[in-house]
């Protein structure tokens, strides 16, 4: 999509290519507040923590609501690179970011506009607003250049 580019975004992708970097799913994710200026910032770290929920969105928000003392990030955007899964979509919503601003699709494991759709739910209390494709050419060519190194053998 024609968007314009974000300071957030950017950095999201930034991160993105770090945890590639490392060998983990380039997943990067970072929360603003409401003037733009960065809260927290995390990318994936499941191999690296050994825990499978380390993804980069969980981290973000645990970073945040450290950072600011509270667990509701009402007023704050949460910036992805890729779709969020049912986990990170369910954490979404609980610690009721008001906006979720995502990257590339995941038609394989993602909860927002596909599978369970998790914020269309009738149990889903907290719904962000959601904006999607703001960096989805590049978030989906770093995906596609790891796994592509991956199946070659170059990947960790």
């Amino acid at each position: 999509m024609g968007f314009p580019s974000s300071p957030a975004m950017s950095r999201a992708l930034d991160l993105a290519r770090v945890a590639a970097a490392m060998g983990e799913v380039p997943v990067g994710a970072v929360v603003t507040d409401p003037s733009g200026q960065v809260v927290a910032e995390a990318h994936n770290r499941t191999r690296a923590d050994r825990d499978p929920t380390a993804h980069a969105e969980l981290l973000a928000i645990r970073r945040a609501t450290a950072a600011l003392g509270t667990e509701r990030l009402a007023g704050l955007t949460l910036w992805v690179t890729l779709e969020p899964c049912a986990m990170c979509a369910g954490a979404i919503a609980l610690a009721r970011l008001s906006r979720l601003v995502y990257a590339a699709p995941d038609p394989k494991a993602g909860a927002v506009v596909n599978g369970p759709r998790l914020f269309g739910l009738a149990t889903c209390h907290h719904r962000p607003e959601v904006v999607e494709g703001l960096g989805a050419a590049e978030a989906s060519q770093i995906l596609k250049d790891f796994f592509a190194r991956l199946r070659r053998g170059d990947g960790r």
